[in-house]
């Protein structure tokens, strides 16, 4: 099985561009950019199992200075 879902992300003031520029570097994440609205930064990412998701990149996203709130979206089908 394949995990995969969009992360919305909000952030400190002015940090947008740094937060995405650190989580692309993140081993499972396929896409990280900068956003307007609500959020500030959209992720996708995907692991093999939902426990490597939470554990391999969730833990790490969460652990990005200057991100305050997310948001994860599980992509089904």
């Amino acid at each position: 099985m394949n995990v995969q879902a969009y992360i919305l992300i909000q952030t400190d003031v002015g940090k947008a561009s740094s937060v995405a520029h650190a989580i692309a570097a993140i081993p499972g994440v396929t896409l990280a950019e900068g956003i307007t609205g609500p959020y500030d930064v959209i992720m996708r990412a995907e692991a093999a199992t939902m426990e490597d998701f939470g554990r391999l990149i969730l833990s790490k996203v969460q652990a990005v200075p200057g991100i305050t709130r997310t948001l994860t979206c599980p992509v089904t089908g």
